[in-house]
C-alpha cells in the first residue's frame, strides 16, 4: 500500500471513528445554555449524553451482522445518512425529552462509522500491525476532544447551542462524501451470513466464548468508562463547582485531550520494542494509582481546579496506551466475523460507558466525588479484570494446543 493511500485510508477511518466522540464532546460546553433554554437542569440534559451512549450500544449490535452480510460500505451509508437527519432534528429540539430521544437516534447513526472503521482495520491490515493502526486512528480521534469542546464553547457563546448540531450535520455530510469517493470496500457482501436472530445471537455468543476477547474487551471498556465518567461530570465540576467559563472549559478539555493523543503516538513507538500485552498492563497499573490518589485528594478537599485537571490529565494519558492495545488484542482472534466482533466490542465499551455516565449523574451531590469515585472504580476494576483474564488465558492454553502466535502472546502476559 502506497504511503499516500495509507494516510488517506487511515484518515477517513479515523474520521468515521471520531463521529461519536465529536457528537459527545462538542455540545458539552453548551449544557448550561441548553438547560436554561429548555427550562430544565444540567443533570437532566446530562441524560441526553447517557441516551447517546445507550443508542451506540444498541446500534452496534445491529450493524455488526449487517456489515458481515452486506459488506462494509452499504450499512455505513445508511448510518451516516440517518445521522445527518437526526442531527438536524437535535438542532430543532424544543424540549429536553425531544433532545434525549433525538440523541438516541443520532447515536444509532453514528455507531455505523465506529463499527465499520474497526472492522475495516481488521480487514485491511495484518494482525501484528493493527495496534499501530489503532494508535494512528487515535491521532484523528484525539483531535475531537481538542477541537470539539473548544469549538462548542465558541459556537454556543456566538450563535447559541443550536449551531453545534448544525455544524455536526454539515461535518458528517462531508465525511459521507469522502467515504463514497475515497474509502475502498474491504469486504464483499456474503450471502452465507445469516440475519436470522437466532444465528446472530449464536454468533455473538461464540465471540463471547473467546477468553482473549473477553479479557481485553472488558479491560478496555472499563478503562474507557473512566473517560466517560470524566466527560459526564466535568461540565459541572469545571463550570459550576470551580466557576470556569465556557471558553476556559473548552481549553481545559483540549489540554487534557492533548495528553491522550500524545501518549497514543508514543504507544506506536513503544510497539517497536514492547508487546501490546506488556504496555497495557503497566498503563493500567499507573492509571489505577492515579485514580485512587485523585479520589482521596478530592475527598479531603485538597484540590482546586488546576490540581484536579492535573490528575485527570495523567489519568487520560494512560488511556492513550490502553485503548489501541486493548482494541487490537480484542479483535486479533477474529477474521471472518470481524464485523460482529467489532460490534460486540463497541457495545461492551459503550454500555459500560453509559452506565458510568449515568452513575455520575445519579450520584450527583454538588461535589467532584461522584466523578472521581467512578473514575477510580473503573481504573481499578479494569486492572483487576486484566489480571484475572491473564490467569484464565494461561489456564486455557495449558488445556489445549495453541498456535505459535498465541504462545508468543501468552509469554508476554
Amino acid at each position: 500500500m502506497k504511503p499516500t493511500n495509507r494516510f488517506l485510508l487511515v484518515f477517513i477511518l479515523g474520521l468515521l471513528s471520531a463521529i461519536g466522540p465529536f457528537s459527545i464532546d462538542m455540545y458539552l460546553p453548551g449544557f448550561p445554555d441548553i438547560a436554561k433554554d429548555l427550562n430544565t437542569t444540567v443533570a437532566t440534559i446530562s441524560l441526553s449524553l447517557s441516551s447517546f451512549f445507550i443508542g451506540i450500544s444498541v446500534g452496534q449490535l445491529i450493524y455488526g451482522p449487517l456489515l458481515d452480510r452486506f459488506g462494509r460500505k452499504t450499512p455505513l451509508y445508511v448510518g451516516l445518512i440517518s445521522y445527518v437527519i437526526t442531527s438536524a432534528g437535535c438542532a430543532m429540539a424544543a424540549s429536553s425529552h425531544q433532545l434525549i430521544i433525538l440523541r438516541f437516534l443520532q447515536a444509532l447513526g453514528s455507531c455505523a462509522g465506529m463499527v465499520a472503521s474497526r472492522a475495516m482495520v481488521r480487514d485491511l491490515f495484518p494482525v501484528n500491525k493493527t495496534a499501530k493502526v489503532f494508535s494512528q486512528l487515535m491521532l484523528v480521534i484525539g483531535v475531537s476532544p481538542i477541537i470539539a469542546p473548544t469549538a462548542g464553547g465558541y459556537l454556543t457563546a456566538a450563535f447559541g447551542w443550536h449551531s453545534i448540531f448544525i455544524v455536526l450535520t454539515i461535518m458528517v455530510a462531508l465525511i459521507l462524501v469522502g467515504v463514497h469517493f475515497y474509502l475502498p470496500e474491504s469486504r464483499k457482501a456474503d450471502k452465507n451470513v445469516s440475519l436470522k436472530p437466532t444465528l446472530i445471537f449464536k454468533n455473538y455468543v461464540n465471540v463471547l466464548k473467546e477468553p482473549q476477547f473477553i479479557t481485553y474487551a472488558f479491560t478496555g471498556a472499563l478503562a474507557s468508562a473512566g473517560l466517560y465518567a470524566y466527560i459526564s461530570g466535568s461540565p459541572f465540576v469545571c463550570m459550576q463547582l470551580f466557576h470556569a467559563s465556557e471558553k476556559l472549559y473548552g481549553w481545559i478539555f483540549a489540554i487534557i485531550a492533548s495528553g491522550l493523543i500524545a501518549c497514543s503516538q508514543v504507544n506506536s513507538f513503544l510497539l517497536k520494542e514492547k508487546k501490546s500485552e506488556q504496555i497495557i498492563k503497566r498503563a493500567l497499573l499507573f492509571q489505577s494509582i492515579t485514580a485512587i490518589l485523585l479520589f482521596v485528594c478530592t475527598s479531603f478537599g485538597l484540590l482546586n481546579l488546576f490540581g484536579t485537571v492535573a490528575f485527570i490529565f495523567v489519568f487520560l494519558c494512560c488511556q492513550g496506551f490502553i485503548f489501541p492495545n486493548s482494541s487490537a488484542l480484542s479483535l486479533a482472534p477474529f477474521t471472518k466475523n470481524a464485523g460482529s466482533a467489532s460490534a460486540m466490542l463497541g457495545t461492551i465499551q459503550m454500555s459500560i460507558g453509559a452506565l458510568s455516565s449515568a452513575m455520575v449523574s445519579f450520584l450527583s451531590n454538588n461535589t467532584a466525588l461522584p466523578m472521581t469515585g467512578v473514575m477510580a472504580i473503573c481504573a481499578t476494576g479494569a486492572f483487576s479484570i486484566l489480571l484475572i483474564g491473564h490467569t484464565i488465558i494461561r489456564y486455557k492454553a495449558k488445556q489445549e494446543d495453541v498456535n505459535e502466535e498465541t504462545a508468543e502472546m501468552i509469554s508476554n502476559l
